[in-house]
């Protein structure tokens, strides 16, 4: 896998004269976010070596990068779900590729349903931890290390500091955002009554 991600670093630099240290990987319904960068170059998914093509709707498989208020920033147009068929190890490559090419912060981000009443449809929400309820895990089969630990801890996931100054700038905004656990399922089906109960319990 590493020779496959420094192939995939080297022909992305090809194509991007930029180096940023941040990512965003836009979720359903934010394809327009990438329309506000300037100086954008952008290369579809399938032309990057071992980036497979994405089948979601409104997902359009394009990795750009550009100029945000000032700041270099990448963005991924779109991601791969487990429900597509891809094995943990595919949906997690392009992440791996990205960490490679020396981003830091990476914000990910998805349109999701909720189970609690006070959040309403539109809401913004900070996912704070999570419960994983997919039945796998990415990190799963053959490790290496200088991919990073085999045992990494998940205690803290979500990167506090980033939570804290994403609060501070909605509250200087104005933007309403809540905090929120999120729970990993397989899909592509919607749950059940019983099984929205039983997130419902599970916090």
């Amino acid at each position: 896998m590493l020779n496959d991600i420094t192939t995939a670093c080297e022909y992305i630099s090809s194509h991007f004269c930029s180096k940023p240290e941040t990512a965003l990987i836009l979720g359903t319904g934010l394809n327009s976010l990438a329309e506000k960068l300037t100086s954008v170059v952008r290369i579809p998914y399938q032309e990057i070596p071992g980036f497979s093509p994405v089948t979601a709707p409104e997902h359009k498989g394009m990795l750009i990068t550009g100029k945000f208020s000032g700041q270099d920033l990448l963005i991924m147009q779109g991601r791969y779900h487990y429900y597509e068929g891809y094995s943990g190890e595919q949906l997690i490559f392009p992440v791996r590729v990205l960490k490679q090419m020396g981003i830091r912060n990476l914000i990910v981000t998805n349109a999701a349903g909720s189970l609690n009443q006070n959040l309403h449809p539109g809401m913004l929400v900070i996912i704070k931890d999570h419960i994983n309820l997919m039945g796998t895990n990415p990190l799963i089969g053959l490790h290496d290390e200088s991919l990073g630990e085999r045992f990494p801890s998940m205690n803290e996931a979500y990167n506090r500091k980033m939570i804290s100054q994403l609060k501070d700038i909605a509250q200087q905004e104005n933007i309403e955002i809540r905090e929120g656990i999120y729970a990993a399922v397989s899909g592509p089906s919607l749950e059940t009554k019983a099984e929205c109960l039983m997130l419902q319990r599970l916090g």
